[in-house]
């Protein structure tokens, strides 16, 4: 019998090779033979100024005065942010602020709620 790797989900141990997958018979988990489950969640973590990690749908405060570019407007400290979006890039967060409208904030001026 051959050395088959348990399922990251359910931890079966009827899994089997599928080319460049291994699955997952009983949950119908794929995942590669190159990556484990720990390097895919570790690929996009995003963290706050406070080295928290972040995900979609979080809120969040902003920690810094952030001038908003091409206008007069100033995003305060304080400023409260629901409901965020990561994204990829170098503003990683993508949020709609009430009063100011859609915009892209770095992660390291903001903290999470």
């Amino acid at each position: 019998m051959t050395d088959l790797p348990a399922c990251d989900q359910c931890g079966s141990e009827y899994t089997y090779d599928d080319g460049t997958l291994f699955v997952c018979p009983e949950c119908g988990y794929e995942w590669s033979k190159t990556v484990t489950a720990e390097e895919e969640s570790t690929e996009k973590a995003i963290t706050d100024a406070n080295g928290n990690t972040l995900k979609d749908g979080d809120n969040i405060t902003v920690i810094k005065n952030l001038k908003v570019k091409g206008s007069s407007v100033v995003v305060k400290v304080g400023t409260k942010v629901k409901n965020i979006r990561l994204v990829d890039g170098d503003h990683d967060i993508d949020c709609k602020i009430d009063g100011i409208g859609a915009m892209k904030l770095k992660s390291e001026f903001v903290k999470k709620v």
